[in-house]
């Protein structure tokens, strides 16, 4: 597998691992405005796993089907301290550190990316930013 594409399946393991968070904090949260807020996150990265996705593909390499560790200890992590109390900050928190993690990623692949790959990647950061940027306001707001 080329360079290109092993960047993009990082990029499309990372995004699940955000993918999955929501789709499990959503199960979680008892607050039904978080509910609907979480499934809208998990959506938008479904679609930008599709269109890294379709590239990978278009290229005779095989998408990256799982997620990272790192990902899945964040949400074990969150459940733990969930259990503790106030679990809606605590994911809350959790998925603002998840959607930093994701910015930084596709942040770092723009700076190293060879043309085709940089112009998919615009396309898709102004998503990561808007998701981004929800979060991060709510926990924000939420610690005041």
């Amino acid at each position: 597998m080329n360079q290109n594409m092993t960047q993009l399946n990082e990029l499309i393991e990372i995004t699940r691992d955000g993918q999955h968070f929501y789709q499990h904090a959503l199960e979680v949260v008892k607050d039904v405005e978080l509910q609907h807020l979480f499934r809208d996150m998990a959506q938008a990265k479904t679609h930008i796993i599709q269109a890294l996705s379709v590239k990978v593909a278009a290229n005779q390499e095989q998408p990256s089907q799982g997620g990272t560790t790192a990902g899945k200890l964040r949400e074990k992590y969150a459940d733990t301290k969930a259990r503790l109390g106030h679990a809606d900050a605590v994911y809350i928190d959790q998925l603002d550190q998840t959607e930093e993690r994701i910015l930084a990623a596709f942040e770092d692949a723009l700076k190293t990316a060879e043309p085709d790959i940089r112009a998919l990647l615009a396309i898709e950061l102004p998503k990561i930013r808007a998701c981004h940027e929800r979060i991060h306001a709510l926990n924000h707001g939420a610690a005041n």
